[in-house]
This record gives C-alpha cells, structure tokens and sequence, in this order.
C-alpha cells in the first residue's frame, strides 16, 4: 500500500477470487462456472455483432436485452436492470439501500463479498450466524428492521430456503429492502421473481454466469418493483452509463432466447451433481443437500486444506476456504461427468482406497 491510500479504504480486506492459475492445465472446479460451451446462439450473436461498432458506445440503457429479459421473466422492462456480472448489481443494491446507519443484516457463512462491500461502503454489518448443520432460519431475519440479504441458494453451502420462507421475511420487514441473490437458483432452487407484483421491497438478483455459460462476459440482472429499478439506475448513471458491453448485450440476449439448450445443460449439471454425492458419500464424506452448481463436502479422514492441497498436485482445483467453521470442508464445482469421475480418481489415490 501506498502512504497515499485512504485509512478508511487500508482497513478493508479485498474479497479473494478462486485461483486462476497459468502454470498447468488444470481441472477447475473451484469457481463455480459451467463445464459446458455457450449457447449456439450466443456464438452466433457474438459473431455476427458488427464489429466495427466497438469504437461506439453501448446502449445505457440496454433496450434490446430488457425487453427481452422482462418477456423471459414475466415482467416489465422498467422491473430489470442488467449489471456487469450480478455482483455490479449488488453492490448497487448496498450503495442505495444502506449506508452508516442503515446496516446490513447477512449470514456468517455466505458470499464473501457482501462484507468486503460493507467494509468498502461504510456500512454497518450484521451478521446473523447459521445453524449447527448450516441451515439458515428464517426466524432470525423476522423484524429486523434492516436491510438483508440471503443467498438461496447460499454458498458455499449449496443449501436452499423454499418460496415461502422469502415471502415470510419480506412480510415481517414491510420498511426494509429485502435482496435475494439466486446467482444458483437454476439448479434446483426456487425463484422468488413470482413474489415481485406482491412485495415492493423484493429486489432479486440473477447472474448468467452459471447456468447460461457466460462467465467471461459478465452479465446479470436485478428485478424488482420499477421504483427499486429506478433507485439502482440513479446509482448506475451517477457511475457507469455504459456498464454492459456492445457484446455482452447480444450475447444475454440470445442465451435467454435458447431455452432449450438452457435446459438440456442445466439438467445435466443436476444429473452430474447427484452422480458426485452419492461418490461422495460412498467414500464416507459428509456431503450438504446442493441445489446449486458446486457440492459442499467433508471427511474426516483428511483435513479439508490437505486435501485442497493433495487435488492441486493431482491437478485439480476446488476451493478451501480457511475459515471458522468450514475450515475443514471443500466446495466442489459440477463438471463434467468426466471430470467429476477424474475427482474421484484422485480422491481415492490420495485417500488410498
């Protein structure tokens, strides 16, 4: 750090992406993004975009994809707002909805960034710890009176709330912006998109990094009553105008138009994911109920950082995250089914089965 860095800024410790490592081909699946190739379609809008337009600036207000996203989604268009990947949009969110005497409330087991965002923004935090067994109970979040924000389904866990949990807490906290993040929610999860005409303090954010193979191009979208739409766009153009690239523009507005293809290789993540539970339980490892795109698992016949270390060698990635609670667990992404059969593979050298 320079002696030039704001005090406030040098006390924030920076969220820790998964490793993108260059010295080898490695397995990855420690970041949670798909195994499968973008939509045909989306190869196709990309290639056929007129290049030459690079040189001119992107629709701020991403017409095209916005109506496109509001039919997919059965909403309006002034109920979407696109953001660059949905972490854009949530810290959006926490840049409208909070601030140092407005806090937020999330779960000591969750998306790390939520408190880097805090730390970086001055927001007061309140952090509400999980269940014995990792599950998050919706009582705790009953009244708060706060900003809140719940990953369902949450990572690094997997594991997921049903509807009906949501709506109770949007209920009990009718004065509070209410943020579900479902960057997983199309891999067995329950959308709360249906709840947004019922809750005008609802505001769901979703990523296409996952279940539609665009990682790399960065892409998400909040949905919410248009008033909240509106509040995060007053952030957006007092920031960025022209967050989402000429590119990125086309190729989200295909991927929602190929449903088919979204279904086939979500359903096929799903298949895989079932398939490595059962591995995984089979070899004596605790393994949590996913319904996302990543297994949450843990043996005690190793530790958790060993065993991240001991993949590594053998050339494949998970993530280890050298924290309380879950010092000794690994999050596994969903690969291929060869992929996830080499995991075992190498699960059983190290563990010598």
């Amino acid at each position: 750090m320079s002696r030039f860095l704001s005090p406030a800024l040098s006390a924030v410790t920076p969220y820790t992406p998964g490793e993108q490592p260059q010295d080898q081909q490695y397995i990855k699946l420690n970041t949670n993004e798909s195994p499968y190739l973008p939509s045909p379609r989306v190869v196709a809008a990309v290639s056929e975009a007129e290049v030459e337009k690079l040189r001119l600036y992107s629709d701020p207000a991403c017409a095209q994809l916005l109506r496109t996203a509001a039919a997919h989604f059965g909403l309006q268009p002034s109920q979407v707002m696109p953001g660059n990947g949905s972490d854009e949009n949530l810290f959006f969110a926490l840049r409208a909805f909070c601030d140092e005497s407005h806090p937020l409330a999330f779960a000591d087991i969750t998306y790390g960034c939520y408190g880097v965002w805090c730390g970086l923004l001055h927001i007061p935090t309140h952090i509400i710890p999980l269940k014995e067994d990792f599950t998050l109970d919706p009582a705790d979040y009953h009244g708060l009176h706060e900003t809140i924000v719940i990953a369902n389904p949450n990572a690094p866990t997997g594991l997921c709330l049903p509807r009906d949990a949501i709506e109770g807490i949007l209920r009990s906290n009718p004065d509070s912006v209410v943020i579900v993040d479902e960057a997983y929610v199309d891999f067995g999860g329950e959308s709360c998109v249906p709840l947004i005409d019922k809750y005008e303090n609802l505001l769901v954010v979703q990523t296409f990094s996952k279940s539609r193979q665009l990682a790399g191009a960065r892409l998400g979208l909040a949905m919410g009553n248009a008033a909240l739409i509106a509040d995060l766009n007053r952030v957006k153009f007092s920031l960025n105008p022209y967050n989402i690239n000429r590119l990125t523009l086309k190729a989200g507005q295909a991927a929602l138009e190929d449903t088919a293809y979204f279904e086939k290789t979500r359903a096929a993540i799903m298949d895989t994911r079932a398939w490595t539970m059962q591995q995984l339980t089979d070899r004596g490892f605790t393994v949590l109920d996913s319904r996302a795109n990543f297994v949450f698992a843990s043996t005690g016949r190793i530790n958790g950082g060993e065993l991240y270390k001991e993949l590594k060698k053998n050339g494949i990635l998970v993530r280890h995250f050298d924290a309380p609670r879950i010092e000794n667990w690994l999050r596994i992404t969903i690969g291929t089914p060869e992929q996830m059969q080499a995991l075992m593979d190498a699960v059983d050298k190290i563990l010598e089965v």
